[in-house]
């Protein structure tokens, strides 16, 4: 069986510097064998297997059919070699060593075949032919010395690969591991996804999706081990190939330093998080989301914040803002008045944040009482425009992104305007949210008998439970388990007036939304684009283009740029666009009161939670709307007291609390928790006696 370790070659650049000369040497060594260190000899796989061999590392034994061997002349050397493996009976492993393998800025992983299962001299002399010809398939690739490396083939329990360090965000002070039952050739290979692990340097367990039966403290610990040990040998982190045998045995089968691993230098600048614009754009934006959703919230923020001078022109003008990281987006925490550190000197005599200071004065100001009139003029502007838009289908592609042009527009005063009345928006107020209408008209949908599409066309208030997306019509969630009230215009007027403009902005959204996923179906008929997705990966210059008849843009690279991997509650960027988190201090290290109330209850696992669970989320997310009306209490990583879910939370009376460093971790699956929605502070109950003091019991029911 042939094994390709990543991805098709044609994906990868070439290879350009000076090609290493072969060595001169024997044409057989062992992995034991001193010579084996020379990568030059034995390419550079094998040479750090030999390194770690002669360390003393649980590395299988082993020989390497050298760059100085000629196939005819070195046969009796590798037969001998081939029999003393135990060839004739025993399944071998027959891999690629180059000599421009595995380095620290390219690991060439991919390039070259591995043959796996090769039993008899036939099948190995079939199987060495086969891996050396593989270079000779690259023709973007400067031909470079090949070795080959031959050792036993394992049948193991698990196996995988780990990182030495987290190879997105830099992090040193964690792991990274990919596991599989059996061996790791079909997660290099990408056939399967495998579990995902995050480890502290120690195994204990920080972050896992998918876990697998098997992967215990003993492995972890073990794993844990192995990194340090591969980490000191070579110098830096690793990325590590391993597989866990029968017995437990932990078997090191290749190691390679982690390129492109994001650099833990110091870096000064803002600190950002997802936090106050994650409810709306919770999942990573395309390219085109990106362009005609992120920039008109930079530039609505932006005129806020200098309007208002809750960010000085000097300061605003040092910050962009609003960044994308991977599609994810996160604001500067600072200038949208999020804690982030100790307060200075000076700003102890005033504990509230510049933004609700600037709150308070403008209650007396001009400013406070022309907003009210200001933004009804731009909702009633809004409903205007999106009420006269004809049926999209009977408008040209031209029409289409005209759209998407003017849309952008819209969003950059509505943005604007929603920023300001949050800034006047009491901490705790209370009022109709959107969200609490989205629930009450999908119930009424539902009940009518309504499908979806139905839904949406009948009561569009239902957008605010699903985040903005190019593609299909949005899935709606289920419907709320609790009877939906039915709204009242009621509660504190800056909250109602801040609620409308977020909801038309998700209108406008949505409107972009089905204009680009229609030009995007026209694009891919006229041959334009490979299919009606990929519109997502274009700018949306591209997109005009190719309305008037551009070419298609590549877009396979920016297709795979796009890491699942969610942004820190916190982080700065480094000057090459590495994400650098940082840790919470002073207020921002506890949690932020979002909605009173006192509660304690078991965090939530998989499925549907039970009336009373905990929910423990990274953030805000609005399709937790359906489920949040019957919840004990809520805990987010990041998020806004001003968001849909805490206003809604505040409707029902369910504690929740924000900014909540590290809180998937900490508050795992199946513990108990006490939670205070009004100071913030979430605490486990002892795990040993299973006792509660009688202060942390819900006291909702008093109320």
């Amino acid at each position: 069986m042939t094994c390709l370790d990543s991805t098709p070659t044609t994906a990868l650049p070439p290879v350009t510097g000076t090609t290493p000369a072969p060595a001169e040497g024997p044409p057989v060594v062992a992995l034991d064998d001193s010579r084996a260190l020379d990568p030059a000899l034995v390419g550079a796989k094998a040479a750090a297997l030999a390194r770690a061999t002669q360390a003393g590392l649980p590395v299988l034994p082993g020989f390497v059919l050298t760059t100085a061997a000629d196939r005819v002349s070195a046969r009796p050397a590798v037969e001998a070699a081939w029999r003393a493996m135990g060839g004739e009976s025993r399944a071998l492993v027959v891999r690629s060593s180059s000599t421009i393998e595995d380095g620290g800025t390219s690991s060439m992983a991919g390039m070259f075949t591995s043959v796996l299962d090769v039993v008899g001299w036939d099948s190995f002399d079939e199987a060495v032919h086969t891996v050396l010809g593989s270079a000779k398939a690259l023709p973007d690739i400067e031909m470079a010395p090949l070795a080959v490396l031959v050792q036993p083939q394992l049948r193991p329990r698990l196996g995988g690969v780990l990182f030495g360090a987290d190879p997105v965000t830099g992090r040193r002070d964690r792991l990274v591991a990919a596991v599989v039952e059996g061996g790791p050739d079909k997660l290099v290979s990408g056939l399967v996804d495998g579990a995902q692990y995050v480890l502290s340097p120690s195994g204990r367990v920080l972050e896992v999706e998918r876990p697998v039966t098997g992967m215990g403290k003993a492995e972890r610990r073990a794993l844990a081990g192995l990194a340090a040990q591969v980490a000191e040998l070579f110098g830096a982190a690793q990325d590590v190939e391993w597989a866990i045998e029968e017995d437990g045995s932990l078997r090191l089968l290749q190691s390679r330093p982690i390129t492109a691993l994001g650099h833990a230098a110091k870096a000064t600048g803002p600190v950002f998080g997802p936090g106050p614009v994650a409810e709306t754009f919770p999942d990573a934006l395309g390219v085109l989301e990106e362009d005609i959703w992120v920039d008109p919230l930079r530039r609505g923020v932006a005129e806020a914040l200098a309007l208002t001078g809750a960010g000085s022109r000097r300061r605003l003008a040092s910050s962009p803002v609003v960044v994308t990281v991977g599609g994810r987006v996160a604001a500067d925490l600072a200038l949208l008045g999020v804690p982030i550190g100790p307060k200075r000197l000076l700003a102890r005599f005033d504990p509230r944040p510049p933004a609700r200071r600037l709150r308070a004065s403008w209650r007396v100001g001009r400013l406070r009482a022309a907003l009210p009139e200001l933004a009804t003029a731009l909702l009633d502007d809004i409903d205007r425009q999106l009420l006269e838009v004809p049926l999209l289908d009977d408008l040209s592609d031209a029409d289409l992104a005209s759209i998407l042009d003017r849309g952008q527009q819209a969003l950059v005063s509505l943005h604007g305007h929603e920023v300001l009345a949050g800034l006047l928006v009491a901490p705790g107020a209370t009022g109709t949210s959107g969200a609490a209408v989205a629930l009450h008209a999908l119930s009424r949908g539902r009940a009518d008998g309504l499908d979806d599409n139905e839904v949406v066309a009948r009561h569009p208030a239902v957008l605010a439970l699903v985040a903005p997306r190019i593609g299909p019509p949005p899935v709606l969630p289920p419907t709320p388990a609790v009877e939906m009230p039915e709204p009242a215009d009621a509660g504190d007027q800056d909250a109602l007036l801040r609620e409308a403009l977020r909801m038309r902005i998700r209108w406008v959204h949505e409107l972009m939304a089905r204009s680009a996923w229609l030009l995007g179906h026209r694009l891919a008929a006229a041959g334009r684009l490979a299919g009606p997705e990929a519109v997502r990966d274009c700018r949306l210059v591209e997109v005009v283009g190719l309305v008037n008849g551009a070419d298609a843009p590549a877009l396979a690279e920016r297709a795979r740029d796009r890491p699942a991997t969610s942004l820190p509650a916190m982080f700065r960027l480094s000057e090459d666009g590495h994400v650098l988190p940082v840790a919470a201090t002073g207020p921002a290290a506890g949690g932020r009161g979002a909605s009173g109330g006192r509660a304690v209850g078991v965090v939530h696992g998989n499925g549907a939670p039970g009336a009373g669970a905990v929910l423990v989320v990274p953030t805000l997310d609005p399709a937790l709307a359906t489920v949040l009306p019957h919840l004990g209490a809520i805990v987010a990583e990041s998020g806004s007291v001003l968001s849909h879910l805490a206003i809604l939370a505040r409707e029902f009376g369910v504690p929740a609390v924000v900014g909540v460093p590290d809180a998937v971790r900490r508050f795992p699956s199946g513990s108990t928790v006490v939670v205070d929605g009004t100071t913030g502070e979430v605490s486990l109950v002892d795990g040993t006696t299973g006792e509660v003091s009688h202060e942390a019991i819900d006291l909702r029911g008093a109320a």
